[in-house]
């Protein structure tokens, strides 16, 4: 590991605090506040008078009755009715799907969601997910680690703290390096990440702030979502496989081309900047600032 720079320090806790108003990622345990809804019942509009609405992209943030909303990447969020015809699937494989009941619908599931709108109401038609992130959202949800109460109290704790970031530091980062074009770790960098989190562990409250980059080959649209995919592929091994808490780790950022390591001009240097960092935040107090 190594001590971060100025610069990069500054990006990184900017990013944190753009990511705090969103909470931490997937914390299932958590108690949700009540959702914030102009309509005064459960019972959509006749969809006879309905037309096609957004496509909604975001993570179930809240639930309530027949009531769901979703928070977007922006942190903007979006309240959809489900009725008994909302076709909720899951994807196994490339052309395999799954038909899910409503209960399937857990706080922290990624989502996309097809709608339809009407007297000021969206109605859910279809909603997907993903079979893997319903295995992990169950996982948190039963409190495989620890227990339901002990889970959302320290997950509070958690987000209460992070409301002052200026009480944080970066105490270290490491970086993990990709292939060009790809999102898959190799052998190293998953050695490393479990490292990196060993060591974390140690540290009393420390968080992981995971941020992904690419170097210049590619649109910026490209870069974009790669850099995404790859601190999506960090989080679920740190997850997964280094059984690192998910409500230690802040929303994943894809930063794309900024903030280079080197010179984006020489095969050496892309190579130092297709990464992703996972940097570890400790309180001041606990540092002993």
């Amino acid at each position: 590991m190594r001590r971060i720079s100025n610069s990069s320090r500054l990006l990184a806790l900017s990013l944190v605090l753009a990511g705090a108003g969103s909470g931490v990622a997937i914390a299932q345990g958590a108690a949700q506040p009540p959702l914030a809804v102009d309509v005064t019942d459960d019972s959509p509009a006749d969809k006879s008078a309905m037309t096609a609405g957004p496509n909604i992209v975001g993570i179930i943030s809240a639930r309530s009755g027949s009531k769901m909303q979703i928070t977007a990447a922006d942190g903007s969020k979006t309240v959809v009715m489900i009725d008994d015809a909302t076709r909720i699937t899951a994807t196994k494989g490339l052309f395999s799907r799954d038909k899910l009941a409503a209960n399937s619908l857990l706080n922290g599931l990624p989502v996309t969601v097809k709608t339809l709108q009407g007297s000021g109401t969206l109605l859910a038609s279809q909603i997907k997910l993903t079979g893997k992130d319903l295995k992990t959202a169950r996982m948190i949800q039963s409190g495989t680690d620890q227990g339901f109460a002990e889970q959302t109290a320290a997950t509070d704790a958690l987000r209460s703290r992070m409301g002052d970031i200026d009480q944080y530091s970066i105490k270290s980062t490491t970086n993990v390096n990709f292939a060009t074009g790809k999102a898959v770790i190799s052998a190293q960098g998953k050695s490393d990440l479990c490292a990196a989190a060993t060591a974390a562990e140690s540290q009393e409250n420390a968080l992981l702030l995971v941020v992904g980059y690419t170097d210049s080959t590619g649109s910026d649209e490209f870069n974009q979502v790669l850099s995404e995919k790859r601190a999506k592929s960090v989080i679920n091994y740190l997850q997964q496989a280094c059984h690192w808490k998910p409500y230690r780790v802040l929303t994943p950022t894809g930063m794309a081309e900024a903030d280079p390591l080197a010179d984006n001009s020489t095969e050496e240097g892309k190579a130092q900047n297709r990464r992703v960092a996972v940097n570890v935040l400790v309180s001041k107090a606990v540092d002993g600032f």
